[in-house]
C-alpha cells in the first residue's frame, strides 16, 4: 500500500462526518484569516505614531475584537475536530477488531498475536494526535503561508520576490526529510510491535517462563528490542534536530535579509516603517508557518507509515459470517477422499486421501500417534480450513452449501486445552448460548458434573475463574466445557483428547458428564486413552494421515496391528 493511498483510506473513516469536519474547516480558515489581519493592524498601529489618539484607540479596539474572534474560531474549531476524529479512530477500531476476529484461522498461523494487539492500540492511538491537531495545524499554515505570502505582495512586490527566492530550497529539504522521517518512523513502530509481542506471549506463559527460570532470557530478549526501539529514536531525533536548525538558520537568516533590504526601501521613500513592520511580522508568520509545517508534515508522514500495515490487515479475506441460522443439521458425516496440507508446510501431507462415514447419532473414536492427524480432522469438519482435494458432506450436503454460522454452530467441541475468558463462570457459559436462562445454566452444570464444585466457591457461579481459567483445576476447566457445550445443544460433539491430562477420578467425573452430553447425537471421541472409546460403535486408526484400521475396541483387540500395539502399552 503506498503512502498516497494509506491517507486517501484514513480519510475514508472521515468522510461519515465530512458535514463536522468542512464546519470544522471554516472556523479554521476563520482563524487563520484573523491571524493574517494581526501584522496588517498592527503595522497601521505604528504608522498611527505622529497621528490622531482616536485612531490609535480605534486601532487598538480592532486588535482586541480580533483577538476575540480568533479565539472564538480557535474553540470551535478544536472542539468540531476532535469530535471528529474520536469518531473516525472509533470506526477504525472498530473495523479493525470486526477484520481481526473474522479473519480465518490460516492468518493467525502467520501472525503472531502481540504484533497485531500492537497495531490495533497503539498505531491507532498515534492517529490520534494526528487528526486532532496535526492534520488541522497543517492545513492552517498552509493557509498562512499562501494568504501571507499574498499580502507581502499586496504591502511590497518587490521585497516579496527578494523573499521568496530563499522558499523553494526550504521546500525540498521538508519533503526530502519527511520522507526519511517516514520510513524511520515505521522503522520504528515495527520494533515497538515486536516488543509488545514479547510481552503479550511472556505474560501469557508466565507460569512457563517461571518455572523454566527462563526470566532472564525474556528479560534480555525483551532489552535488545527496546535498545534498537530507543536507537532508531535517537536516529529519528537527530534527523528532527537536524532539519529543525536548517529551518532556524535558513527562515530567521531569510528575515535579517527581509529588513535589511525593506531599510534601504523606507531610505529611498518605496515603503513606510508600518509597512516594512508588517511585512516583518508577516516574514515571521510565514517562517514559522513553514518550519512548522516541515514538522507537521513529518508527523502525518510518521502516522501514516505507522498505519499502514494495520490498514493492510483489512485488505486480508474474511470469513463470511452471519448470526442467522438457516439449515437444521442431523448428524450424517462422511468425509471423501480428502487431502489436506497446512498453509504455512504445503509439501506436507497431513490427511492423506481419507474416507470415512458415521451415521447419524452414531459415537465414534479416532486414534492414533502424535501427529497423525486426528485433531486436524475436527478443524477441517468447523471449516477452520479447507480441504486440498476431495469433499465433507454432513447429511450428504457439501459443507461449503452451509453458511459457517450453521456449521459452527451445531458442532460443539471440548478441547484438550480449554480456554475460558477471564470473567465469570456464568458469562463463560453463556458464550455458548446468549439466551439462556439461569435454569438452562444450573441444569447444564449439573450434567457436567460442574454445578456442585461451583457451589464450593463462595461466589457460585459468579465466581472469576482468571485469565484463561487460571483459578480452576484442569479437571475443573474440563467440566465448564462440557456445560458450555450442552448449552450450545449441537447436533454434533468433538471430544478432542478431553481427559489426556486428568486425574482417574477427574477422568472418572469427565466421562460421566460425556454421556450426559453425547446422548442422541453424533460423536466422535479422539483419545490416546483407551478407556475413554472403548464402549463407542467404530473406532478408526489413523496413521500418516491415513485410516489403517477400523471396528469396535473388540474386534480391533482380537487381530494384529497398530491399535493392538498402541492398546498393550496401557492395558
Amino acid at each position: 500500500m503506498t503512502n498516497k493511498i494509506t491517507f486517501y483510506k484514513l480519510l475514508e473513516y472521515i468522510k461519515p462526518f465530512k458535514g463536522t469536519f468542512l464546519l470544522g474547516m471554516i472556523f479554521l480558515f476563520l482563524s487563520s484569516i484573523a491571524s493574517l489581519l494581526f501584522p496588517w493592524l498592527v503595522g497601521q498601529l505604528v504608522d498611527q505614531t505622529n497621528q490622531n489618539t482616536s485612531n490609535i484607540n480605534q486601532i487598538a479596539v480592532m486588535l482586541f475584537a480580533l483577538f476575540t474572534a480568533q479565539a472564538f474560531f480557535s474553540y470551535f474549531r478544536i472542539v468540531l475536530f476532535v469530535n471528529v476524529t474520536s469518531k473516525a479512530l472509533e470506526k477504525l477500531r472498530s473495523d479493525s477488531f470486526k477484520k481481526l476476529i473474522t479473519l480465518p484461522i490460516s492468518f493467525y498461523s502467520e501472525r503472531r498475536i502481540g504484533e497485531l494487539c500492537s497495531r490495533i492500540a497503539s498505531d491507532i492511538e498515534l492517529l490520534k494526535n494526528t487528526f486532532t491537531s496535526d492534520l488541522a495545524q497543517f492545513l492552517r499554515q498552509i493557509i498562512l503561508i499562501f494568504g501571507g505570502i499574498g499580502l507581502l505582495a499586496i504591502t511590497s512586490i518587490q521585497l516579496t520576490l527578494f523573499m521568496l527566492c530563499t522558499l523553494p530550497i526550504v521546500v525540498i529539504m521538508a519533503i526530502i526529510f519527511g520522507r526519511k522521517l517516514r520510513k524511520y518512523s515505521k522503522d520504528v513502530q515495527d520494533i515497538v510491535a515486536e516488543s509488545n509481542t514479547i510481552v503479550e506471549e511472556s505474560l501469557q506463559a508466565i507460569h512457563t517462563i517461571k518455572t523454566l527460570t527462563s526470566e532472564f532470557f525474556q528479560i534480555s530478549r525483551y532489552n535488545s528490542k527496546v535498545k534498537k526501539v530507543a536507537t532508531m529514536s535517537i536516529r529519528v531525533g537527530k534527523l528532527k534536530a537536524l532539519f529543525a536548525s536548517f529551518i532556524i538558520l535558513g527562515i530567521f537568516g531569510s528575515i535579517v535579509a527581509v529588513i535589511w533590504f525593506g531599510t534601504s526601501l523606507i531610505q529611498n521613500n518605496n515603503m513606510s516603517i508600518g509597512e516594512l513592520f508588517a511585512f516583518v511580522l508577516y516574514s515571521v508568520f510565514i517562517a514559522a508557518s513553514i518550519g512548522g509545517i516541515a514538522e507537521l508534515y513529518a508527523s502525518l508522514q510518521k502516522a501514516i507509515g505507522a498505519t499502514e500495515k494495520l490498514l493492510n490487515i483489512q485488505n486480508e479475506k474474511s470469513e463470511k459470517i452471519i448470526n442467522i441460522q438457516h439449515k437444521e443439521i442431523k448428524g450424517g458425516i462422511e468425509f471423501k477422499k480428502i487431502n489436506f496440507s497446512y498453509p504455512s508446510r504445503k509439501r506436507n501431507k497431513i490427511i492423506n486421501n481419507m474416507s470415512l462415514k458415521i451415521k447419524n447419532g452414531d459415537q465414534v473414536g479416532i486414534v492414533g500417534t502424535s501427529g497423525c492427524g486426528k485433531t486436524t480432522i475436527t478443524k477441517l469438519l468447523l471449516r477452520l480450513h479447507d480441504v486440498c482435494d476431495g469433499e465433507i458432506l454432513i447429511d450428504n450436503q457439501n459443507i461449503s452449501n452451509f453458511s459457517l454460522f450453521d456449521l459452527r454452530r451445531q458442532i460443539g467441541i471440548v478441547p484438550q486445552d480449554v480456554i475460558l475468558f477471564a470473567a465469570s463462570i456464568r458469562e463463560n457459559l453463556l458464550y455458548a448460548n446468549r439466551d439462556a436462562s439461569e435454569a438452562d445454566i444450573i441444569s447444564a452444570a449439573k450434567k457436567a458434573n460442574a454445578h456442585d464444585f461451583i457451589l464450593n466457591f463462595e461466589d457460585g457461579y459468579n465466581t472469576l475463574v482468571g485469565e484463561r481459567g487460571i483459578e480452576l483445576s484442569g479437571g475443573q476447566r474440563q467440566r465448564i466445557a462440557i456445560a458450555r457445550a450442552i448449552l450450545q445443544n449441537p447436533k454434533i460433539v468433538i471430544f478432542d483428547e478431553a481427559t489426556s491430562s486428568l486425574d482417574s477420578k477427574s477422568e472418572e467425573l469427565i466421562q460421566e458428564s460425556m454421556k450426559n452430553l453425547l446422548k442422541d447425537r453424533t460423536s466422535i471421541i479422539i483419545s490416546h486413552r483407551f478407556s475413554t472409546i472403548q464402549h463407542v460403535k467404530n473406532i478408526f486408526v489413523i496413521s500418516n494421515g491415513k485410516i489403517i484400521q477400523s471396528g469396535s475396541h473388540k474386534e480391533l483387540m482380537n487381530k494384529e496391528g497398530h491399535y493392538k500395539e498402541l492398546a498393550s502399552f496401557q492395558f
